[in-house]
């Protein structure tokens, strides 16, 4: 079998280091996704002197943090928290990403990068260019995303790998998916599959973003219920998506679409909501780099957690640790 089947857009991310002047001429909200065209990646590249490509994309960024739990370097880490949890069938299965990319460079690139980090890959080839997101990183640590989806939203429902999604244990998603009709409609597709198994495999949804919230909120909440079983939000996308503005509000609004839910507060680790109850699970201390895929490093944890068979809390505190590890080096790297 194998462990998560993550199904989203494959980016190479561009990373470079930029002051706060520089989102302020882009006209760029800090924080956030911008969806732009390719020649406005163009122009962002001529303005930066130096960046580094890496692959990237959320829910591959993901599969690559569940591929390193389940890898001999994560071992110390996934230990510190689950002393002997594990069992070796669980250690011998790999996450899957599926997503359209271009047959260009790129493309080649993201494939070969996926593969080296241990994820089974389900990809697709598009005669649009692969995605590129420029990430531009301030000296707070920060990160403002400008996505040019490219092939991304090429992708079909009919581009889904069945077979495998069958063989695996967590179906991921995540709220980018909503950007165009065509992936909105393999989501649908994948989600309806999972459910439909003999053997119901959960599926977990991350709303990504809170741009993609303001666009989709009223249909996230008409289709998070009774398809969702993991529902992971930042403090402002969940306060968007149910419209409370406390924490404990918010996560206890959200347990009505999902059975359980994770909020995530940054630095200050995370609230979990499940079976009426809602606690916090403090974060972790460390010096801030870059915060480019700590969700998506946090999403990871707690899903290698989960089918590793702990509680909630305990997927939380792992979670932290693995967000933690990104947050204190450059771009979303797992390795030392």
């Amino acid at each position: 079998m194998y462990s998560v089947y993550g199904v989203e857009n494959p980016l190479m991310d561009v990373i470079a280091h930029v002051d706060t002047s520089f989102l302020r001429r882009f006209d760029k909200t800090p924080g956030t996704m911008h969806l732009v065209e390719y020649d406005d990646v163009m122009a962002l590249l001529k303005e930066i002197p130096a960046y580094k490509t890496v692959p990237g994309g959320s829910a591959a960024n993901t599969a690559r943090g569940i591929a390193w739990l389940e890898s001999e370097d994560g071992r110390a880490l996934r230990e510190s928290i689950i002393p002997g949890g594990i069992t070796e069938e669980a250690l011998r299965s790999k996450p899957v990403f599926n997503g359209a990319i271009g047959g260009d460079e790129r493309g080649d690139l993201f494939v070969s990068g996926m593969e080296t980090a241990g994820v089974r890959s389900a990809l697709v080839r598009k005669s649009t260019p692969t995605g590129t997101s420029v990430i531009l990183v301030t000296p707070d640590g920060e990160r403002t995303m400008n996505t040019f989806l490219g092939a991304c939203r090429d992708f079909q429902d009919t581009d889904l790998d069945l077979a495998l999604l069958a063989e695996s244990q967590i179906l991921y998603l995540t709220g980018y998916l909503w950007d165009t009709e065509n992936q909105k409609k393999a989501a649908n597709a994948a989600s309806d599959f999972a459910r439909q198994q003999r053997r119901r495999i959960p599926v977990a949804f991350d709303l990504a973003d809170p741009f993609a919230v303001r666009r989709y909120a009223p249909q996230f909440r008409e289709w998070i219920p009774g398809r969702v079983d993991i529902l992971f939000g930042n403090r402002e996308e969940l306060s968007l998506l149910v419209g409370a503005s406390c924490d404990e509000d918010c996560v206890a609004e959200a347990t009505s679409l999902a059975p359980v839910v994770v909020m995530k507060i940054g630095a200050q680790g995370c609230l979990v909501g499940w079976d009426g109850k809602c606690e916090h699970v403090p974060g972790i201390s460390v010096p801030r780099v870059d915060t480019t895929g700590a969700g998506d490093a946090f999403a990871a944890g707690f899903l290698f957690g989960r089918l590793a068979g702990a509680e909630p809390l305990t997927c939380a505190r792992l979670a932290n640790s693995v967000a933690a590890r990104v947050v204190s080096r450059e771009g979303c790297s797992y390795s030392d």
